[in-house]
């Protein structure tokens, strides 16, 4: 296991905060119960910089992990998540004016964000995704964009763009040093380089448990990744953190770039963040038997249970909390993800229409942010089971 920061390159990250045989892969679709109880696993030794505030999972092995067809991550059949990715792709196109630009997208999964970028400009695109399905993408309308089916590293550094996106990947890279430089040398002169993330301090203050699995070895807050933008030569431009806290955005352009005399934001998280990973072992602790209690108090009662949320943080969830074994089903609205089964724990994926048979009497969203559309969709079922969020 690596004690050097992929980040900042300091020696010494602490290990805080540890689990034991967790899926190697959270959103892979699994065809029998027989495969997804026999997944491979993986141990998550989550570590933090002192130096830079970057945590990762020092015991990560990209060995382990699949990037495919079978790879099922969009969240492109909810309403909540669509509008705040429309708003966010007019945001982009207004505040960096990408009308007839260039764009790149580096993991640009089943390419929804780049399609909705080329068309506002319009502009023309080039995903880069090996978990990209070209006949979903005709399917949708893709004539404003090419995928290249390959992760993207330095043999494509030839190419270049106005603006390079990279929305919810660079969590999956354990160099991200080296992964982000990469990208930087695809900027063109007056460009912006535009990233997404899972925001790391929020999983540290909440105790999300249900944030931290395999997929995810590096985690960043606004002032880890703004201090490795920083050491890569970048000048920051905006922060944000979006989507109920839950996502950390950053835009950055070259230095000699003409609309980098804005001033830079601060970054001086440090200390809150080591303040955090202090106290995170028990502070997780005490959320997850919490969990516990719950789950005991339903099977005590005789109550069939169901997560909403087939995903990754489903997979956190119910690999994570003991007694989780007893929960029936995992509900997803994603229909390609219906008839396959969650790894390690088995449970049959779900659509919404399933429970009024599967009739359950308790079911724990997995995202506190889709609660309102779910408590909908269950009411146009006819059903009244009682709802917890994570």
């Amino acid at each position: 296991m690596r004690t050097i920061c992929t980040s900042c390159g300091a020696a010494g990250m602490e290990v805080f905060h540890a689990i034991d045989g967790v899926p190697t892969n959270s959103c892979i679709l699994l065809p029998t119960r027989e495969e997804a109880l026999a997944y491979p696993c993986g141990d998550v030794r989550l570590a933090f910089c002192r130096h830079c505030g970057f945590i990762s999972n020092i015991a990560f092995d990209p060995k382990l992990t699949e990037y495919s067809g079978r790879y099922e991550e969009t969240q492109a059949f909810s309403p909540t998540f669509n509008a705040f990715h429309d708003k966010l792709a007019h945001a982009l196109v207004e505040r960096h004016d990408l009308r007839g630009k260039e764009l790149i997208e580096i993991g640009c999964g089943k390419g929804e964000f780049l399609r909705l970028l080329c068309d506002l400009g319009p502009n023309h695109g080039l995903g880069f995704d090996p978990g990209y399905s070209e006949a979903r993408g005709e399917s949708q309308g893709s004539s404003g964009f090419r995928v290249i089916r390959d992760f993207f590293s330095e043999k494509y550094t030839d190419r270049s763009a106005d603006f390079v996106a990279c929305k919810m990947t660079l969590e999956h890279i354990p160099t991200p040093n080296v992964f982000l430089g990469a990208a930087v040398r695809t900027v063109r002169a007056d460009g912006v380089i535009f990233i997404q993330v899972p925001e790391s301090l929020r999983i540290l203050r909440d105790c999300a448990f249900e944030d931290i699995y395999y997929e995810h070895c590096s985690y960043f807050s606004a002032g880890s990744l703004g201090r490795l933008f920083r050491q890569l030569g970048l000048r920051v431009l905006a922060t944000h953190i979006e989507y109920d806290a839950q996502y950390l955005t950053v835009e950055a352009t070259l230095p000699d770039a003409k609309r980098s005399s804005r001033a830079e934001p601060a970054f001086d998280d440090l200390d809150e963040l080591a303040s955090q990973v202090a106290s995170f072992p028990t502070r997780v602790q005490a959320k997850l038997q919490e969990w516990q209690q719950h789950l005991a108090r339903w099977q005590a009662q005789g109550k069939r249970v169901a997560i909403w949320g087939s995903g990754s943080k489903g997979v956190s969830f119910l690999t994570g909390i003991p007694g989780a074994e007893r929960v029936t089903h995992a509900v997803d609205i994603n229909p390609y993800r219906h008839g396959y089964f969650m790894p390690k724990t088995g449970q049959e994926i779900v659509g919404p229409q399933q429970l009024r048979d599967i009739r359950p009497d308790a079911v724990v969203v997995m995202n506190r942010i889709y609660l309102p559309e779910i408590r909908a969709q269950i009411g146009e079922l006819g059903l009244d089971p009682e709802l917890l969020a994570l």
